[in-house]
């Protein structure tokens, strides 16, 4: 254990009382890491949110069993609240539970509070230790930003003299997946452009967004080879707007030239599609172009066998996961686009390799779920993101908070993350207005409508809606109470299903004209309703080429962003490609179309299905009704007639839990 993590868990001591309050405004404890210790040692971590919820939460696993004299789900429960008044809590907590209080302010007492708090959780030990052993005096404002960047993002602006060192560290901390927050990175563009480097250019954007980065970097990369004569085309983005600057890239220095190739082959940049490479060529430019569609599949083998050697453990963090489900998506989006070569060798390695990495991150991801890591998942802040999609209202009303008065929610039904970079580069490839920051969330388990896109809109755990957790009629009914509740208007919440063709828009169009909401939440099911239909993902992709040539989602965009909504775009869980293994005659859930799971309200028969098929997965999911058990069918298998290829969801793999989560924009203000 790690100095951190023995000052923080000092505070708790399981044989003292079976009932912790933890007084935490800044949220120290829900560092995953200290989650995962304190349930090694016998502690379980409850939020404190909704009063009724937490009541009805508390008296069914732990006061019932209390009151039995057992000993409940587990020896010692914490309620978490988030703030420094434990006199919030019902008496009755507050008269047996035992206070812990946590505060960053005494953690860090030679840091500036102000900017230790927008330190992510997880760089918190690293930023302890280096306090402990190096600060012996308190530093002003200025001068903890400057600490902080140095040792917990391994940056030092200061440091930087040239356009060579800014873009070997920049490229280096984002292939790193070290985005700076704003704070830190607003103050590290002001050193840098003080210094005369980028003067008037969105350093600070840069530094703070990847997909931002990245935009530049690759506009930069087809410049620099049509520099050196090579003739071709882009195969992912096109020119930009005149208006964004043309930034200049140093990619001959061999600094800058590892991380550029590492980035071509997982995905995050797209190469140049070249006629003829001429000898000269320096060999190192090699990842960034392909000749012909040898060099892709070479190229997209390249990708997934880096992937299968950077897989998650089954102790990581719910970002490594995220940042691994992004490279899966691009690497999957580009196999799904490569051109059919019946008898091709390299195309079967390609299909072979990606059958591989399918079966080795599915298995990993399922123990990190039976390791109750996804359970940590819930207890996790959303002020900077929603980790999980009930999460998401939560947030939408931060940002609202934060000025962003008008938001637009759009529900992707069904859309896995390699699905939505397909959408994002046959709109980037047909519009030069939009930009895309990037993120993911992780949907309910089981991956099935009516349990994730209920959770989404109801910003609930499913346990908190049994009642219609095998439908989706009350979605509008969730999604209105929410923001309701948050002391909106009624009358300025819109909800829209069904959505899915351009005729639709218009009437969509003259009911924000009419009614005016602050708050909207659209659902766009053609993907989920279209993939039940095909046979393969790549059949799915082909599909989508055609959907987006009607103009729907541009469209769509557009008119949100020119009637000044915020957009964020998520789905409620993606789909994979699957082999029926037959259909268990017990157990079912209304959303039939979630053949990758079986729900049971009877242990026994549970059983039953499970002994029938033994290849089948029991997993117990932290935040379901505790009657609502579900069996989930086994590697890429569905319960559809044996042999029977599919397109479906409901299980616990990569592309079907971890979903996008975007934030649409135009790229600079409006057209």
């Amino acid at each position: 254990m790690s100095p951190w993590t023995d000052r923080i868990l000092s505070h708790f001591t399981a044989d003292l009382t079976r009932l912790w309050v933890a007084c935490d405004p800044d949220e120290v404890l829900l560092d995953e890491k200290l989650l995962a210790e304190l349930r090694s040692r016998g502690f379980e971590v409850m939020l404190y949110e909704d009063p009724l919820a937490f009541r009805a939460e508390f008296e069914e696993r732990y006061r019932g069993a209390w009151d039995r004299g057992e000993a409940g789900p587990a020896p010692s429960l914490v309620l978490h609240l988030r703030g420094a008044d434990q006199n919030v809590l019902p008496w009755d907590i507050v008269h047996h539970g035992r206070v812990a209080r946590l505060s960053l302010a005494e953690l860090f007492p030679r840091l500036a509070y102000s900017t230790v708090k927008q330190v992510e959780p997880e760089h918190l030990a690293v930023l302890f230790d280096a306090h402990e052993a190096e600060l012996q005096s308190a530093r002003g404002e200025n001068e903890s930003k400057d600490f902080i960047l140095e040792h917990v993002y391994q940056l030092t602006p200061r440091s930087i003299r040239t356009h060579v060192d800014f873009w070997r560290e920049l490229l280096r901390m984002h292939f790193a997946n070290r985005s700076l927050p704003p704070l830190f990175a607003k103050h590290a563009a002001g050193i840098l452009q003080g210094k005369g480097l980028f003067a008037d250019q969105p350093v600070a954007a840069w530094l703070s967004s990847k997909s931002v980065l990245l935009r530049v970097v690759q506009d930069a990369w087809y410049r620099y080879l049509t520099g050196l004569g090579l003739d071709g085309s882009r195969t992912g983005e096109p020119p930009p707007p005149d208006y964004v600057a043309k930034i200049e890239i140093p990619f001959d220095h061999s600094d800058v030239q590892v991380l550029v190739d590492s980035m071509f082959l997982d995905g995050t940049l797209h190469p140049m599609a070249v006629h003829s490479v001429p000898a000269a060529m320096p060999s190192w430019i090699k990842a960034g172009i392909v000749q012909d569609p040898a060099a892709l599949q070479a190229l997209v083998l390249k990708g997934v066998d880096g992937l299968i050697a950077s897989i998650p453990s089954d102790a990581a963090s719910h970002k490594d996961w995220s940042e691994f489900a992004k490279r899966y998506g691009e690497i999957l989006a580009r196999a799904h686009g490569l051109p059919s070569a019946e008898g091709s060798e390299q195309l079967s390695k390609v299909r072979a390799s990606i059958n591989a990495l399918h079966a080795q991150t599915d298995g990993r991801l399922q123990a990190w779920v039976a390791a109750k890591h996804y359970a940590d998942l819930m207890l996790q802040p959303v002020t900077k993101g929603p980790v999980m999609v009930h999460h998401i209202p939560r947030f939408l009303r931060h940002r609202r908070a934060a000025g962003e008065t008008k938001v637009a929610l759009l529900v992707f039904d069904g859309l896995a993350f390699d699905q939505w970079v397909q959408i994002r580069e046959r709109l980037i490839a047909s519009t030069k207005r939009f930009a895309f920051d990037e993120g993911t969330s992780f949907a309910w388990l089981p991956t099935v409508t009516s349990v994730s896109r209920q959770a989404l809109f109801s910003g609930l755990k499913p346990r908190e809606f049994d009642d219609s957790i095998d439908r989706t009629d009350k979605e509008e009914t969730l999604w209105k109470t929410f923001w309701q509740n948050e002391g909106v208007n009624p009358s300025e919440v819109m909800y829209r299903r069904a959505l899915r063709q351009v005729d639709q828009l218009d009437a969509l169009e003259s009911d924000l004209t009419d009614h005016r909401p602050k708050v909207l939440g659209l659902v766009i099911d053609e993907v989920d309703d279209r993939l039940h239909k095909e046979r393969s993902k790549k059949d799915v992709a082909l599909w989508i080429g055609n959907w987006l040539a009607t103009g729907f989602v541009d469209r769509l965009f557009s008119m949100l962003l020119d009637k000044g909504y915020h957009i964020y775009l998520t789905a409620d869980h993606g789909n994979v490609e699957s082999t029926g293994v037959g259909r268990p005659n017990q157990g079912v859930i209304a959303e039939t179309r979630g053949e990758r799971v079986r729900v049971y309200r009877s242990e026994s028969l549970l059983a039953d299905s499970a002994a029938a098929y033994p290849s089948t997965v029991r997993l117990d999911i932290a935040g379901l009704p505790a009657n609502f058990m579900p069996l989930f069918a086994g590697g890429r298998t569905a319960f559809v007639p044996e042999g029977d290829q599919v397109v479906v969801h409901g299980g616990v793999s990569v592309e079907e839990l971890i979903v996008p989560f975007v934030k649409v924009s135009y790229v600079i203000g409006t057209e």
